[in-house]
Order: C-alpha cells, then sequence, then structure tokens
C-alpha cells in the first residue's frame, strides 16, 4: 500500500517540531510540502527547518531551488511521489510536512491537469468579473455545473470559477465530470493527516512571535542579500509572506515597526486562509492544543492514529 503520514495546518502552529518528533520515532524522512521553504536564501523568512533540525532528520526539498526558479504543483507530485516510494522501499513510512494545501492534494490524489487552457477565455471572464461582480460568474457556475459550484468553499474564489467556466465552454462538459473521470484514474495514496488545533487568539499570538523571531534572526539581512543578488522580482513573483514589505523598508518607504507589522497581519491573513482550506478536509485529524501542550504529547496522538491507520509502522 502506498501510503504516508502529512503534518499540515496554518502557518505558526508547530508543524515543524511535531513533524520532527514523529519522525525522528518512525526512523524515516521528511519530505517538504511548503512551496516557499523550496528556496535558498530565504530560509529565514520563510521559518525552514534549522540545520540542526535538519541533522536531527533528514529532509527533501528544502533550500533546493534558486529564487529564480519555478515549482508547479504537478512537478511536486512527481518529485514527492517518487521520494516517498523511495522510503517506502526501506520500510520507512514518509512524513510530509507544510501548509501548501494544493502540494499536500497533489501528493494524495494526484493533480487533475484538466483539458487545455485558453487565455482569451479567462481574460473575458475576469473583464466580465471586474464589470459584473465575481457573483455574476458564480451565478453562471450554479447553472451550467452546480456540483462543482457546491464544492467551492468561497463564492468568491474566482480563480476555480474562471477555471471551471473555462472548461465548460472549452469542451461542453462540467467540470465537476471531469474531476469525477480523475478520481477513478488516479493514482491515490493512503495519507493520513495531522493538523496542530490552537484557538485562533493563541495561533495569531504565535505567529506575532514568530515573525518577530524571524527579525532577532536575521530576516532584514535576508532580505538585503536577496535584492542585492537581483531576485528583488522574484519576492514579488513569489508573493513569499513579509519579504515585501521589509524591501519597502529597506527602500525608505517605510519604518521597520511598520514592515513588522504589517508582517504580522499578513501572516495572520494567510494563516486564516488556510485555516479555511484545512477546515474543509474532513479527512484531517485536528490535534487540540493549549499553550501548555508539549510536543511529545501531540506525537503520542500522532503515533496512536498510525498505529491504527498502518499497523506495520505503528509502535
Amino acid at each position: 500500500m502506498k501510503c504516508a503520514v502529512a503534518v499540515v495546518g496554518p502557518t505558526g502552529s508547530g508543524k515543524t517540531a511535531l513533524a520532527l518528533e514523529v519522525a525522528e520515532r518512525l526512523r524515516t524522512e521528511i519530505i517538504s510540502a511548503d512551496s516557499m521553504q523550496f528556496y535558498r536564501g530565504m530560509e529565514i523568512g520563510c521559518a525552514a527547518p534549522s540545520a540542526a533540525e535538519q541533522q536531527r532528520v533528514h529532509h527533501h526539498f528544502v533550500s533546493f531551488l534558486n529564487p529564480d526558479e519555478d515549482m508547479a504543483a504537478g512537478k511536486y507530485e512527481g518529485l514527492a511521489r517518487r521520494r516517498a516510494e523511495k522510503l517506502l522501499q526501506c520500510n520507512a513510512l514518509p512524513v510530509l510536512c507544510g501548509g501548501s494545501g494544493l502540494y499536500i492534494n497533489a501528493f494524495k490524489d494526484g493533480l487533475f491537469p484538466g483539458p487545455a487552457r485558453d487565455q482569451s477565455i479567462r481574460d473575458r471572464l475576469r473583464a466580465r468579473a471586474c464589470e459584473e461582480g465575481t457573483e455574476a460568474l458564480y451565478a453562471q457556475l450554479q447553472e451550467v455545473d452546480p456540483d462543482y459550484a457546491a464544492q467551492l468553499t468561497s463564492a468568491n474564489d474566482l480563480v476555480r470559477i474562471v477555471r471551471a467556466l473555462e472548461v465548460h465552454e472549452l469542451t461542453g462538459r462540467p467540470f465537476s465530470l471531469w474531476h469525477q473521470a480523475h478520481q477513478h484514474q488516479a493514482d491515490k495514496w493512503e495519507v493520513l493527516q495531522v493538523a496542530p488545533d490552537w484557538d485562533r487568539e493563541v495561533l495569531y499570538a504565535r505567529i506575532n512571535h514568530r515573525v518577530q523571531e524571524m527579525i532577532d534572526a536575521g530576516w532584514v539581512d535576508e532580505t538585503q542579500r536577496l535584492i542585492a543578488s537581483g531576485y528583488e522580482k522574484d519576492i514579488h513573483r513569489l508573493k513569499a509572506l513579509g519579504y515585501r514589505e521589509i524591501a519597502a523598508y529597506l527602500r525608505g518607504e517605510s519604518s521597520l515597526e511598520e514592515a513588522v507589522e504589517a508582517a504580522r497581519m499578513h501572516h495572520r491573513r494567510y494563516a486564516k486562509k488556510q485555516l479555511t482550506w484545512f477546515r474543509a478536509d474532513k479527512g484531517i485529524h485536528w490535534l487540540p492544543c493549549c499553550p501548555a501542550s508539549g510536543i511529545a504529547a501531540m506525537a503520542d496522538q500522532v503515533m496512536d492514529l498510525i498505529s491504527r491507520r498502518f499497523p506495520h509502522y505503528g509502535t
């Protein structure tokens, strides 16, 4: 059976520490599923596992690309699955760790490429959304593909609404039917997903504290090095949280305090989006946390779940 464990959840929730503890107990390796941790030179601002943490447990796909290189979910699916298969061949249960839900889903279910894209249709639909509002496109989607419309977590998800309408216009078939066909053909993995579950205010406090820790660790200098190396445009392209605000501070457009507060705000907003994404996945086991929660106790819960789901690897 192709199986794995995935430690998921919002930024600042303690995924890295939990994954380390679990991987150490399983005597296995960690496959990163954090799309920003792929890039070299961005280790501080993207909270990549430290050198000491990577000595404890070997990590894959951390700091292995330059900021001007691209990594698509489809490419990640192939790389991560091949690495996971090699671990299984060595009788080691792979542990994925990250908050990039699209990459987790690509690994778990296989990426659905769908029909070819048509930029002219996309441009027309987006122009209509600007004129009439996203709700007008969503109403059209409800007419031509009510099943897919019902699956969306938000009626304002313009990216997915446009793609579904584009596919319907190109093929005459609802996007939901394409998805159903893919589900029957996909090479799926059995993935046990776990996530630390914090009270929202506690999570936000953890995020605020971590942003300050990254500043203290040299985030400003890291950003300056990226700019000096010619990667400023890639900071904007990658949309890595906080880097644009620090770059603005370095250009003299804001104070450091303003940049830090803006970075905190964007991290909190991103965490909220991640929670919306992961809460929609009913297959995730949420692990209740409180400030007194210890990593060892959380890891005990995960190991118990593993022993029941994958008895061959459990303890």
